[in-house]
């Protein structure tokens, strides 16, 4: 995944804000179930074969949870494409 760009605050808070809202069990960390309603939210009809998949290359560590860095590269970089 590239490398984090600077990002003006007022955009990096909104989103550590859709990160927060996701973590759903608000341990700072999605899971992959968090994950694929993140992506279920973007695009209804995405699986949980999808979610899987989509975990996997955002995990980039693998260590079996998307930290908040992980998810800004995400979410600066291709969020969109699902």
């Amino acid at each position: 995944m590239a490398e984090i760009r600077q990002i003006p605050e007022q955009q990096l808070a909104e989103i550590k804000d859709n990160f927060q809202f996701f973590d759903r069990d608000g341990n700072g960390e999605i899971d992959e179930a968090e994950f694929t309603q993140l992506l279920q939210v973007i695009s209804p009809s995405t699986s949980a074969e999808q979610g899987a998949e989509g975990f996997s290359i955002v995990d980039e560590n693998n260590d079996g949870h998307i930290d908040l860095e992980e998810f800004i590269a995400w979410w600066q970089t291709c969020w969109w494409e699902y």
